[in-house]
């Protein structure tokens, strides 16, 4: 007994030890990952931005220490960050180019490749040259890359080049195979998020106004691609009728959609040109991780606070991990805006919106948030890809909007849609039920029985006075009438451009744009921009469940890719509030 107990203590002495020694060891690669990440990098002369464009670009990505301990790479890409990187690259006078490397790549909406493109621009009239490459251009990454200098393909690539197009599906029929249905109450006959439950196919004012944004953005690529590459628009639609896509590879230079073909390891034999070196020397790159660690200008003059809002509007933070990716949780928001009302140190707030919306009553308390942020100083609103619905509910009370030219924005409605699972229950299941009540209404919302005429009575009310709501706190944002809004509302879906005409936005450009703005009404000539919310400490983001969850969601949209939204959707459907100011999933076009 005595030499039993002695071998357990060993043994529980070991596993202590080693618990402490992996403990160390991990603190240490932890202590060195940090301390990579805030290393300042060395920008060499003659030096190269690398932009790999594969992946997934979402509006903004956070440091994933789960990811980097796992050896799992990101497939996602931030916004923030390449807009970030392409600015420092155009300031840095060590940096003379950058070289575009296109591969699978995917944008949350067409307004963030439009984003990427202007900032190519704009690095472009420092006098700094711009080269692209790819195996392959998928539509996206072509629009994008034909803002360079030189656009080079792969001897055997192709250029993705056909239109684009919305594809809803509905799966109203399927769940009636399952005896479930939805109950629908709604204000707007251009509010089409409920139609993927309730119909099955789109409602003429839907196509209506799908077919008007559509159109719109491929008019602004059109323009676009049109003006860098010399080519006539009615040729570029003609292109993509007759399906260039898959043409031979020579027939794109011919076309003068690409430059020339060759292979990737020659690559670095034009960009040496372009630098002026010779063939022996190496080409000093920096990717877009290298970046993030180079000095940018020195941050001078007043603070002016770009808080990031984007993904849907919900009421409280999930808590199933297959559900966590990024959200605006109305109470943390409320709080985070009330922080920067109150510092002084802070003069303006850009608001930065990509959000389809969500819950209507979070929708409202963010509104309240930011009225009352906008009583103590300027608030101006950037909106990226979306900007709808609840989306633009939060940002019709801001001092002065400005939106991209393909921004989806509008959809001035709501609806509350409603699960019947009593067919479901009774007739597939064979579950019965009775009832006792003491009040008329006291089984209002009861599982047994779709609602009656008289509780759907009630709750056309009770939705038509959110509709009301809305449309007048948009009119007052706006300082326009509320028949005025009635008008542009009913959830019709607006783009930028055309948002401007009718006076939903105030001006059409981006984010720097958006800080110029809040700088101007601060009254401050001299001023830096600071990111909001701020990045949690390493080992926050390692404990906390939405780093997990960050994690999964980005695993998922790899994997997914164009059915994540609506798989993603019906997943979290049950755990999303009834009524609702949101765009449907498929606004999302390709």
């Amino acid at each position: 007994m005595k030499e039993f107990f002695k071998y357990v203590l060993a043994t529980i002495t070991g596993i202590i030890l080693l618990t402490v020694i992996m403990g160390i060891l991990s603190a240490i690669s932890l202590v060195g990952l940090v301390a990579s990440s805030a290393a300042t990098v060395q920008v060499e002369e003659n030096s190269v931005f690398t932009l790999s464009l594969s992946g997934v670009m979402e509006e903004r990505t956070l440091d994933n220490p789960l990811s980097m301990i796992t050896g799992e790479v990101s497939a996602n890409l931030g916004l923030e960050n390449i807009l970030k990187a392409i600015k420092k690259a155009k300031d840095n006078e060590n940096i003379k180019g950058i070289y575009i490397e296109a591969g699978l790549f995917t944008s949350d909406t067409p307004a963030s490749t439009h984003a990427i493109r202007e900032a190519l621009l704009d690095f472009k009239k420092s006098g700094k040259w711009i080269v692209a490459y790819a195996d392959s251009y998928e539509q996206s990454t072509y629009y994008i890359c034909s803002v360079a200098d030189k656009v080079f393909m792969n001897p055997q690539g192709m250029v993705d080049w056909h239109g684009l197009a919305s594809t809803p599906y509905f799966v109203k029929d399927l769940l009636a195979k399952f005896g479930v249905k939805y109950q629908l109450c709604k204000v707007g006959k251009y509010k089409s998020a409920p139609e993927m439950m309730t119909a099955d196919k789109m409602s003429d004012p839907n196509r209506e106004q799908v077919t008007a944004y559509v159109t719109g953005i491929w008019n602004v690529m059109l323009k676009e691609v049109s003006d860098s590459r010399k080519i006539p628009v009615d040729s570029l639609n003609a292109y993509a009728d007759r399906f260039v896509t898959l043409s031979a590879p020579e027939d794109f230079v011919k076309l003068k959609l690409i430059d020339k073909l060759i292979y990737t390891d020659e690559v670095k034999t034009e960009i040496k040109k372009m630098l002026k070196i010779d063939a022996e020397e190496k080409i000093p790159q920096l990717t877009l991780t290298d970046m993030e660690g180079v000095r940018g200008k020195k941050e001078e003059g007043e603070q002016i606070a770009v808080y990031y809002a984007f993904g849907d509007i919900v009421d409280s933070a999930p808590t199933d991990l297959l559900e966590q990716g990024h959200s605006i949780v109305a109470n943390t928001v409320c709080k985070d805006l009330e922080k920067l009302m109150n510092d002084d140190d802070v003069k303006a707030v850009v608001l930065r919106v990509n959000s389809p919306g969500g819950s209507a009553y979070a929708s409202e308390q963010i509104w309240r948030a930011v009225t009352q942020l906008k009583a103590k100083k300027p608030v101006v609103v950037s909106m990226g890809g979306y900007a709808a619905s609840g989306g633009y509910y939060i940002s019709c009370a801001a001092n002065h909007i400005i939106a991209e030219p393909t921004t989806i924005t509008g959809s001035i409605g709501i609806f509350g849609m409603f699960p019947d699972f009593s067919e479901l229950l009774t007739q597939k299941l064979g579950v019965k039920f009775d009832e006792v009540k003491t009040n008329k209404f006291a089984a209002f919302g009861t599982m047994a029985r779709p609602f009656n005429a008289e509780e759907m009575a009630l709750l056309e009310k009770y939705i038509g006075r959110g509709y009301e709501l809305f449309r007048k706190r948009v009119a007052d944002g706006r300082k326009q009438s509320v028949e005025a809004i009635e008008e542009i509302a009913q959830g019709r879906v607006w783009l930028g451009n055309d948002a401007l005409k009718i006076k939903l936005v105030d001006e059409i450009g981006g984010l720097d744009k958006a800080i110029a703005k809040a700088a101007q009404l601060a009254k401050v000539d001299e001023y830096h921009a600071t990111s909001y919310p701020e990045e949690p400490a390493w080992w926050v983001s390692l404990l906390d469940n939405g780093s997990k969850g960050s994690f999964l969601d980005e695993q998922m949209r790899a994997a997914l890719g164009e059915y994540y939204e609506p798989l993603h959707f019906l997943k979290s459907i049950n755990r999303q509030s009834a009524i609702q100011a949101r765009l449907p999933y498929y606004v999302n076009i390709k």
